[in-house]
């Protein structure tokens, strides 16, 4: 049913049954939708309009997903059997880079010409009466409205429709820096293949892949940087007709890589360089018009996935059409379906984009490494399953990392300083709130002893105050004065009675984010109704409702200094293995180093030279006291998150300045240095900020952040992303969390060492029907699929 407007612009007193509808766009979302639509009810009057001609042509091969094909092959296997027959299958990826090839097999693609889909498809609404009209531009979005009960968008990333209403629809456009070139080439590849070549002007990659019998798709791309000083700015800035290729540009492309063509050509269909857009909506509908595919999102090419979207959204739309009572609710019921899929496949698509704009960082890295740091980008796939799919490829990057095959990139040891680690797992700092006397608690101790348990390389204590001011809360712990130490150093003792762990602690001055209550359920510590004076670069408040700090003097700067070396010896002292300290998020020395946060015009104020003056100076104090051959550690935000904030040219600085200044690693976080902060949450979000800093120091760095399952830390770990990785909440969820990690792969070793007494508990216990054997109900099994399949036109 629908509430569509009449003519006059005005909502029907009464619903009505959704039977005209006008389709925006004949690419394959939208005559997928109008075949679905019209096959659920053949009443329906559906119109489908289109620009352009019914025989022109535009792009090359599109790839599907298994999973989407099986959509397909359910809601109209005629379409499936006709797009099937003509498909390019092959399950290996080539990865060919620094003069060598490596190759990963088991992933299964699928793949065919865009132009042969249409043409399926526009049989497909022809045998069902669809009305599709070709060199017929739609008429204005606002009066199809009111003609129709229903109108899809399928009109593409540039979306006439999305422009015609920003108010409902509130796009967000983000136009990469990246150019690229889509192309075709009648060399046949015979897998999916990435090519990364390096030139005098930068870096090339290209994302080719086979999908007819004698074309395969062939994307050129480049980094703004190298593509204006390959010259190809040049040839872009010739002005051309729509549908006209920048010919310059496709010859000089074919003369870069003619050593992957092998003499054959570069065929040129509309192609000039462009930038990506990922599309985002707050909304995907304005009354009774509804976007569909790109015009409602998009999602990088790098993961293959424009179409594979825009027919999954058709399949959804039809159904959803069909499914409920009324047109809001049908249209409701499409983006509450779609849109966690669709955000889901964004994050994976911003990850792989970030990698491709950003892979000049890893071309320093060995052929295994970069293959299989290519492999993960996404976060999609991982150590895990790239292990299941082909597990002689991770025991070759296995092999080059320096380990051994089987044994997993987490359990393998590494040397800070004098200090061997047993693995890559670190417990970072967690604060309890439990220390209402500043002296670390029973809660403290318990918590700590658990963790060393656990199995994890490393375990750090968090937040302890080296002066009374420099309190987070009322509840943290400090070690400022002789009892704290006493006190730091029983509790060092009573773990190492049952744990060699190494034991960290870190050291901390809260600046304007101290004097606060323990954090509430949202996370937030309100003002303490008596609290304490705060010190800061400059008087600005954490946020509306936060006291102002005063902006620190001379005087006070000196103080902290020797506040943080005091602490230092007294950690020393106490026991401690291990020394962080805290310059990141939003606390003192990371309130200096943000611009976001210092507004001073003395010598610590202004230029990041001067921002990172007092933190060099705590640093260096710390470094004279600290012993030798014991780690000290800095953590820092790499970002803030804010417009204004820290930016990663200035991130590299400051861990270049730390690493001159003698820290032994960075622990590489982000945020929390503003309140207005809009960070990306999701799995490894924070990552490839420690690979920026490994990648531009030489520092070992620790990648922290929603890091929470053995995979992705391995992933991490392999592809030389971060030398160790910090997993905090997984470990409040579980402290034996490494532990139990080992014991899910049967996995025993020095790096993951059961204490003693739980040595009969380091096997999983089965599960149900764990003792149950599965009988043989095949006559002849069939051969498991190779693991390598390449694309041949030919029939073996």
């Amino acid at each position: 049913m629908s509430t569509a407007p009449d003519r006059a612009g005005r909502p029907d007193a009464a619903p009505r049954a959704v039977r005209r509808i006008a389709v925006i766009g004949a690419g394959p979302g939208g005559l997928y939708f109008a075949a679905l639509a019209k096959q659920l009810a053949p009443d329906r009057d559906i119109t489908v309009f289109e620009r352009d001609g019914r025989d022109n042509e535009f792009g090359f091969g599109v790839v599907f997903s298994d999973e989407t094909l099986d959509g397909i092959a359910r809601a109209d296997p005629l379409v499936f059997a006709a797009i099937s027959a003509e498909f390019a299958r092959w399950s290996d990826i080539d990865i060919r880079y620094a003069g060598e090839v490596r190759t990963s097999g088991g992933h299964g693609f699928a793949a065919l010409d865009r132009n042969r889909l249409r043409a399926v498809l526009r049989q497909r609404c022809a045998e069902l009466a669809v009305d599709v009209r070709y060199r017929t531009p739609a008429p204005p979005v606002d009066r199809l409205s009111a003609e129709y009960d229903l109108v899809v968008a399928a009109d593409g990333i540039r979306s006439g429709t999305r422009a015609a209403h920003p108010e409902s629809f509130r796009p967000d456009l983000d136009e990469r820096h990246c150019r690229y070139m889509w192309l075709a080439t009648d060399k046949v590849f015979e897998a999916f293949t990435f090519i990364v070549e390096r030139y005098d002007f930068g870096v090339l990659q290209v994302h080719a892949y086979p999908y007819s019998a004698t074309r395969s798709t062939f994307i050129v791309e480049a980094a703004a940087d190298a593509w204006h000083r390959a010259g190809f700015d040049a040839f872009a800035a010739r002005e051309s007709a729509r549908g006209e290729s920048d010919l310059a540009s496709v010859r000089r492309c074919a003369e870069l890589l003619a050593g992957h063509l092998d003499g054959h050509r570069l065929i040129p269909n509309a192609s000039r360089w462009i930038r990506f857009t990922t599309v985002r909506n707050a909304s995907w509908r304005h009354r009774n018009v509804v976007l569909l595919g790109d015009a409602a999102h998009s999602a990088h090419f790098s993961i293959g996935s424009g179409t594979k979207l825009a027919l999954e959204d058709a399949l959804a739309l039809a159904a959803a059409l069909s499914e409920q009572p009324t047109l809001d609710e049908a249209l409701a019921g499409y983006e509450a379906e779609r849109r966690p899929v669709v955000e889901s496949t964004q994050r994976a698509a911003q990850a792989s984009l970030e990698w491709f704009e950003t892979i000049e960082r890893r071309t320093g890295q060995g052929i295994d490494r970069f293959a299989f740091n290519l492999l993960t980008r996404s976060r999609r796939v991982t150590y895990g399953n790239l292990r299941a799919r082909d597990p002689a490829f991770v025991d070759a990057v296995d092999t080059a990392f320096g380990g051994s095959p089987g044994v997993p990139p987490m359990f393998r040891p590494l040397k800070l300083g004098a200090l061997e680690l047993r693995n890559r797992v670190v417990v970072p700092p967690l604060a309890t709130f439990t220390s209402p006397d500043a002296l670390p608690s029973g809660f403290d101790r318990a918590q700590l002893t658990g963790h060393a348990l656990g199995g994890a390389g490393l375990v750090i204590a968090g937040m302890t105050a080296v002066s009374p001011e420099g309190r987070a809360t009322d509840r943290c712990p400090g070690l400022w004065a002789d009892h704290q130490e006493a006190a730091w150093r029983r509790l060092v003792d009573a773990v190492r009675a049952v744990s060699d762990t190494p034991l960290g602690i870190q050291l901390t001055h809260a600046g304007r984010r101290g004097a606060s209550a323990v954090p509430g359920p949202d996370g937030v510590g309100r003002p303490l109704a008596e609290g304490w004076p705060l010190i800061a670069p400059s008087a600005l408040p954490w946020d509306t409702g936060s006291p102002v700090p005063h902006e620190a003097n001379d005087i006070q700067l000196t103080a902290v200094t020797a506040d943080f070396a005091a602490a230092a010896e007294r950690a020393a002292r106490a026991g401690f293995d291990v020394l962080e300290l805290q310059f990141g998020h939003g606390h003192l020395l990371s309130s200096f180093l943000s611009p976001l946060t210092n507004r001073r015009t003395d010598r610590y104020g202004g230029p990041l030279a001067h921002r990172l003056r007092l933190p060099l100076e705590v640093l260096t104090a710390v470094r004279a006291v600290w012993p030798a051959g014991r780690p000290l550690l800095v953590r820092i935000s790499a970002c803030d998150w804010a417009p204004g904030g820290t930016t990663e040219e200035e991130a590299v600085a400051i861990g270049r300045a730390l690493a001159g200044a003698g820290a032994d690693a960075l622990d590489v976080s982000t945020g929390e240095v503003v309140a207005h902060q809009r960070p990306p949450y999701g799995r490894g979000y924070q990552t490839p900020f420690a690979e920026l800093v490994r990648a531009a120091t030489g520092l070992p760095t620790i990648a922290v952040g929603a890091i929470s399952g053995f995979d992705d830390a391995d992933s991490v770990l392999l592809a030389g992303r971060a030398d160790l990785v910090a997993v905090g909440r997984a470990h409040l969820y579980d402290p034996l969390w490494t532990l139990h990690a080992a014991a899910e792969r049967n996995h025993a070793g020095p790096g993951a060492r059961w204490p003693e007494p739980w040595r009969a508990g380091s096997r999983r216990p089965p599960g149900p029907n764990a003792d149950r054997v599965a009988p043989r109900l095949q006559l002849l099994r069939e051969p498991p699929p190779p693991v390598h399949r390449r694309w041949s036109p030919d029939p073996p």
